[in-house]
């Protein structure tokens, strides 16, 4: 089997407006929607400076939105790409939905947990109203990633015993960024892709859900003193039939291949691969042989296409995406209780069903 991982889109690709189009939207968002066909109408960002030359970066960029209000006001936006912070996301989804637009929103999708028990109202209006939520977790594209993802929906290596990540590269700057600021920022942002697609595994995997969640993280010698956060952090997970899960955070690796290498081993085999730093790869061993599948594209930019495109086939066929925000919220309270882990010294913490 050779899974399909790249973007899907339905014949109708247009219709999206970002709003709040910073650094990410302007480095991944628009360049992934420019290589893929997407159709921007617009763009929106508080601080007019930010889009002063986008229009000349991107030309299909249709317009640069005097306001948020005028953008949401638009009839010829279908989909509010909503690539702001967390802090006051949910409102934003509440003004989108109320003005009739689907919506991609960044992740996290929320940090706060009175967001996260909030949340249900507001998609049970979005649900009324025939609007589909989903969040931007693009790296569940990333191709290795994907095609183990497909591969586990296969049955490929059996049930899934246990997943491990291995980060295995520099971190990017954080000491003086605004991620500095966010308490336990390994465990609550930056490892929310990874507690994303080892959850989507686990539960592909027949894993069920996960069940409890246990971390801890420390500064590591060497890490400048104008650093906040910890560069070092070991997330677990658990399952009520056994089959466990580590992501792990060394520090600010250095290496001459950089990338994150991971295995998910499971009854009949296992899928060992790495995504990142051109270092994607996959490979399945059924005990005699290992097999190298084949990838294309890349998480950077690929991925953030794809999540569009699932949003967008979502619409076409009046269903759920599968990144829906009913699913990334389940990531959100994992990373939440990892935080509240660390926050009791590496206690594990119940998550309930």
């Amino acid at each position: 089997m050779t899974p399909e991982t790249g973007p899907r889109f339905p014949p109708d690709r247009g219709g999206v407006a970002i709003l709040g189009a910073g650094a990410i939207a302007q480095s991944a968002h628009l360049p992934a929607y420019a290589q893929h066909g997407v159709g921007v109408v617009g763009v929106w960002s508080r601080h007019p400076q930010t889009t002063a030359t986008v229009r000349e970066r991107f030309p299909s960029v249709g317009r640069v939105y005097a306001s948020a209000e005028e953008l949401l006001a638009d009839p010829e936006v279908r989909i509010v790409d909503l690539a702001t912070g967390p802090e006051g996301r949910l409102a934003w989804i509440e003004a989108a939905v109320e003005a009739g637009k689907h919506v991609l929103a960044q992740k996290p999708l929320t940090l706060s947990a009175d967001d996260l028990a909030a949340l249900p109202a507001v998609l049970a209006r979005a649900d009324a109203a025939g609007v589909r939520v989903a969040v931007n977790h693009n790296g569940r594209w990333a191709p290795a990633w994907r095609a183990a993802t497909l591969l586990l929906r296969d049955g490929a290596i059996g049930e899934v015993v246990g997943v491990t990540h291995l980060h295995d590269k520099p971190l990017p700057p954080l000491a003086g960024t605004p991620f500095d600021d966010v308490p336990h920022m390994l465990l609550t942002d930056y490892l929310l892709h990874w507690v994303d697609i080892t959850r989507t595994w686990l539960r592909d995997g027949g894993a069920g859900p996960v069940t409890s969640v246990q971390a801890v993280d420390s500064r590591v010698p060497g890490q400048p003193a104008e650093a906040r956060n910890p560069w070092s952090a070991t997330l677990s997970l658990a399952t009520g039939v056994g089959a466990t899960a580590t992501l792990r955070i060394t520090g600010s690796n250095v290496a001459t291949e950089p990338g994150c290498p991971f295995w998910v081993h499971g009854t009949t085999g296992t899928l060992r691969g790495s995504v990142l730093l051109d270092s994607d790869r996959l490979e399945v061993d059924d005990g005699t042989t290992r097999t190298a599948v084949p990838l294309t594209g890349a998480w950077f930019v690929d991925g953030f296409a794809a999540a569009m495109g699932e949003l967008m086939c979502a619409v076409a066929e009046d269903r759920q995406p599968e990144n829906s925000a009913v699913d990334a919220a389940e990531s959100v309270r994992l990373v939440l209780a990892a935080r509240d882990s660390a926050d009791r010294g590496g206690v594990p913490v119940e998550v309930a069903p």
